[in-house]
């Protein structure tokens, strides 16, 4: 990984703004600034892993904690209705930010993504 922050190190460090929903002391979870639905989160790793691809087997602790988070939030908000969760790892899957970070989509029918 680069020496250079992402965006995403920069909201953490609070050098960027950002409308925080959720933080403890492995993750934060921000309102997307370009939502793809009504609601749309982005659950961030305080540690940067620049994508899933590149998780090691010393990241499975934080991997699982985002996990559990993923639920307490979906409580919390009243997605009663579902969500979709989107992990995208790569150039060629749409990432744009090389910092691993789970995509929060709900408030609206989403239709399948697959057929």
């Amino acid at each position: 990984m680069s020496d250079e922050k992402t965006i995403f190190q920069k909201i953490i460090d609070r050098e960027i703004p950002a409308t925080i929903e959720y933080e403890d002391e492995l993750c934060i979870v921000i309102h997307d600034i370009q939502p793809q639905a009504p609601t749309h989160l982005l659950l961030i790793p305080k540690k940067p892993i620049p994508r899933i691809g590149e998780a090691t087997p010393e990241d499975k602790e934080l991997l699982g904690h985002l996990m559990t988070i993923i639920p307490q939030l979906a409580a919390k908000l009243g997605w009663t209705e579902g969500f979709r969760t989107v992990l995208n790892s790569g150039p060629h899957s749409g990432e744009i930010v090389p910092h691993l970070h789970i995509h929060l989509l709900a408030g609206k029918p989403l239709g399948p993504i697959c057929g």
